[in-house]
């Protein structure tokens, strides 16, 4: 039964988490789930936005399903647990459509770093972030101490990640990790994703592939995706390909 469900509303996809026992806690068919729906939304022409949000009132995500990997030997943990999820992760945060969180309740360790992954976040009054990892004797695996590193400032992150300090939305908010904070702040999201309809979505895109390659994400596969693009829209690219497809030597107008 699936956890992680996408629903697709016009020109807004919702990737919803549904696991309310666990309160979101991600396990092996989660991510799975998660990936799938990742590849979904990037074959969607249509989707403009695509929200990140819980079904549960309780929690956003309270990160990993310990009883999913506390059994795992060194060697499995490492490699088919923190490698896969992060792998999964910087999956959505470079997905090509923008993507905001809506952070209604606590979003702790994994949910954190999920959250992170989005563009944007918007944040309810109570909820709360935290990085809780060392207190179960494990770090953050899933971007915690990477992507985190760009988005909070150092000192606070070991705030975070050392101390076990949560953070609220009013200091989330004044850190620039949380773009708004809302008592409605999936009602927030929806108008934000809105204003994208005046928007072109090819500019929208190549925008986030600049912003990433500037920031390190993904940096390698931005810059030539740009490149890519760019070289696409040629005429040399069209007088290529049909030269090759006429078996005969091209000549590249350099335009």
């Amino acid at each position: 039964m699936s956890a992680v469900h996408l629903i697709l509303d016009g020109a807004t996809a919702h990737v919803v988490l549904d696991n309310p026992a666990k309160l979101n806690a991600f396990t092996p068919d989660m991510l799975a789930q998660l990936e799938a729906h990742c590849a979904t939304l990037e074959r969607s022409p249509d989707i403009r936005a695509v929200i990140l949000r819980s079904e549960s009132t309780r929690a956003f995500c309270a990160g990993a399903d310990i009883k999913a990997w506390a059994g795992l030997s060194p060697f499995d943990f490492a490699r088919a647990w923190v490698r896969e999820g992060h792998r999964i992760f910087d999956r959505l945060a470079r997905l090509s459509k923008p993507t905001i969180a809506v952070i209604h309740a606590p979003a702790f360790g994994g949910g954190l770093e999920l959250a992170a992954c989005c563009d944007i976040r918007v944040m309810a009054p109570g909820a709360t972030l935290a990085l809780p990892e060392a207190q179960v004797g494990i770090v953050p695996g899933w971007s915690g101490t990477q992507r985190l590193a760009r988005l909070i400032p150092e000192p606070v992150l070991k705030e975070m990640a050392l101390f076990g300090r949560r953070i609220d939305a009013a200091r989330a908010h004044g850190l620039g990790f949380v773009a708004e904070v809302a008592d409605d702040p999936l009602a927030t999201a929806l108008g934000i994703a809105g204003g994208l309809s005046h928007a072109s979505p090819r500019a929208v895109e190549v925008a986030k592939y600049q912003i990433h390659a500037a920031v390190g994400e993904d940096r390698a596969a931005m810059i030539e995706a740009l490149g890519g693009g760019m070289i696409g829209a040629s005429q040399d690219k069209a007088e290529g390909v049909q030269a090759f497809a006429e078996k005969r030597k091209p000549e590249f107008p350099g335009a």
